[in-house]
Parts: C-alpha cells; sequence; structure tokens
C-alpha cells in the first residue's frame, strides 16, 4: 500500500523559513515523481513544485520560484521543499502526491497523495 507522509508544516513570520518533508512507503520511491500542491478552503488546488525520479527535472510554479526549493532522497524515500522568504499568501495546507511518471501539474493525475501538513505565514 503506497503512503505519502508529509510533515514540517508550522506558523512562521513573513521572510521566515520552512522545510517540508515527504516520507513514502510502500512503492519503488525511484520510480515515481514527487510533487508539491497547495490549497486554501474555496480555491482550486495550486500545483507549487515538482521533482522527477532521479531528481534531475525540477519544475516550479512561478510564484515561488527563487524562494523554494525542491529535492529529494531516494535512499530515505524523502522528497524535501524547503520554503525561504516566505509570503502571507503562502499560507496554506501543502500536500505531496506522487505518480509513476513524469511530473504533471494536474491534481487529477496524481493517484496518491499525503494527509497535508498546515502552513501559516503571518505579515
Amino acid at each position: 500500500q503506497v503512503q505519502l507522509a508529509e510533515s514540517g508544516g508550522g506558523s512562521v513570520q513573513a521572510g521566515g523559513s520552512l522545510k517540508l518533508s515527504c516520507a513514502a512507503s510502500g512503492l519503488t520511491f525511484n520510480s515515481f515523481a514527487i510533487v508539491w500542491f497547495r490549497s486554501v478552503p474555496g480555491k482550486e488546488r495550486e500545483y507549487v513544485a515538482g521533482i522527477s525520479r532521479f531528481g534531475d527535472i525540477k519544475d516550479y510554479t512561478d510564484s515561488v520560484k527563487g524562494r523554494f526549493t525542491i529535492s529529494r532522497d531516494n535512499d530515505r524515500n524523502t522528497v524535501h521543499l524547503q520554503m525561504n522568504s516566505l509570503e502571507p499568501e503562502d499560507t496554506s495546507t501543502y500536500y505531496c502526491a506522487g505518480r509513476s511518471f513524469g511530473i504533471s501539474r494536474i491534481p487529477r493525475q496524481y493517484p496518491y497523495w499525503g494527509q497535508g501538513t498546515q502552513v501559516t505565514v503571518s505579515s
């Protein structure tokens, strides 16, 4: 059974940093692209960043480029999202998702999801 579990969320002031982690089990980890989405009530789930199976391709939505960095450790079945220079607009629930193909920005193309971790950025 494939499981993804996020951790590392919390509350910070604007300009601060957080590092999210996504731990995976029950899958051949280096066969999966892993991505991060975020969502707030009443809005569609928004793509944030993605990383290919071996980490050679990294993709970011424009609003986080230069502030967020995605990485993966295939030995530990973990993907990280380092978030720097956080802004109040980054406040959201962050989800990691995985699929056994390349990176996609479309949520419905991901069969596996974590439960989410809350990030709150105050001004």
